[in-house]
């Protein structure tokens, strides 16, 4: 049974950088598709960066392409949030998730879920 478990959340200024990552336990993550979502208070969950199983060209939402960088390492079997040039808007709680191996950014795709890290950008 795969579990997932986020870290490296925090507090960050605008413009700044942070890596977000995620361990997994029980499974390997190269066996299903796997990503990034976020919430923010009043808002609904948001897919953000997702790959599949096989790799292949990543999902980025509009909001963060060119700034956010989604990464896979399989001997640490750890997934990664590369976020760059952050904004204020930025500021969420993010989830990894892992689901079905084609998934790509459906929150309904995905059926395992990390607890999540707060993520604030100060302006």
């Amino acid at each position: 049974q795969l579990q997932l478990v986020e870290s490296g959340g925090g507090l960050v200024q605008s413009g700044g950088s942070l890596r977000l990552s995620c361990a997994a336990s029980g499974s390997t993550l190269d066996h299903y598709g796997i990503g990034w979502f976020r919430q923010a208070p009043g808002k609904e969950r948001e897919g953000v960066a997702c790959i599949s199983s096989s790799g292949g060209t990543p999902y980025y939402a509009d909001s963060v392409k060119g700034r956010f960088t989604i990464s896979r390492d399989n001997a640490k079997n750890t997934l990664y949030l590369q976020m760059n040039s952050s904004k204020p808007e930025d500021t969420a709680v993010y989830y990894c998730a892992g689901g079905d191996d084609k998934a790509m950014c459906g929150s309904h795709e995905y059926d395992v879920w990390g607890q999540g890290t707060q993520v604030t950008v100060s302006s």
